[in-house]
């Protein structure tokens, strides 16, 4: 109760504030014979109008710190929202899958699993979390494909090849898998045989350089195919703002890659 009342004066004083120095300086110019001598109001008013623009000046500054506050807490709102929004359809398709293996090969239905577990633990704590390592990105990665391997009954050629120079720099989380799922559902799941996924992750600690190429059918293509990497582009713009390039491009008239290079 007492904290609620100490929010309540605070607030009544600082609507009070403005009120009185209006009405001293009305004070000041009506009555302003009071002083007597020129000298004792010149000097009353130099400390009032100074007292008046120390005010305004932290009115402002507080006003500015709020206006900044509520930007970062929106910010905060839209990244989180827009997190929410990645691969969840990926985890309901293996579920699916999840339901007819368990009685066909209950030892393969386990180990995917486990997998999914590890890679929803992942997506619902860590995603949460503002930056991760470049570790956690990659095994997340490594247990997406490995999932897709176990899932499909056709060959499918993927190479992830990764030079980092150290892998405990900070990356915004849920970073790449976009890029990688778009890949898997645009190209894999569309083709019937020789399908391909090839990436490549270079890494310093002042750079990240990351390239994922794959095949696709050309007669599959659907029009919400940019829907994830519309969500890719909105959390770099929020997060790696002037820090990013992605450039997105068909090499060939069947091949599709991506490229986004950061600046840490």
């Amino acid at each position: 109760m007492a904290f609620y009342q100490n929010i309540f004066s605070k607030r009544l004083l600082q609507k009070s504030v403005p009120y009185f120095f209006i009405v001293t300086a009305i004070l000041i110019l009506v009555f302003n014979d009071f002083f007597g001598d020129e000298d004792g109001f010149v000097v009353f008013s130099l400390l009032f109008f100074t007292a008046l623009t120390i005010w305004l000046i932290r009115w402002i500054f507080i006003q500015i710190k709020s206006i900044l506050r509520l930007k970062k807490e929106k910010k905060q709102a839209e990244l989180m929202h827009l997190k929410s929004q990645v691969n969840p359809h990926f985890f309901f398709n293996t579920l699916n899958n999840l339901y007819g293996l368990v009685e066909k090969d209950p030892g393969k239905a386990q180990q995917l699993i486990l997998k999914l577990s590890d890679m929803m633990r992942y997506s619902i704590y860590e995603g949460q979390n503002d930056w991760v390592t470049l570790a956690d990105e990659i095994t997340f990665l490594e247990n997406y494909m490995d999932l897709h391997r176990m899932r499909y009954h056709k060959e499918i050629a993927v190479r992830f090849d990764i030079e980092t120079e150290d892998r405990n720099v900070k990356i915004m989380p849920l970073l790449f898998i976009i890029m990688v799922e778009n890949a898997f559902k645009h190209g894999v799941e569309k083709l019937r045989r020789d399908a391909f996924v090839h990436i490549f992750l270079k890494a310093t600690k002042q750079h990240v350089d990351f390239e994922i190429e794959n095949n696709f059918d050309a007669e599959e293509i659907d029009d919400k195919a940019g829907i994830g990497l519309n969500n890719l582009k909105q959390r770099l713009e929020l997060v790696y703002l002037n820090k990013y390039q992605l450039e997105i491009s068909p090499t060939h008239a069947d091949i599709y890659k991506i490229r986004l290079r950061l600046a840490l």
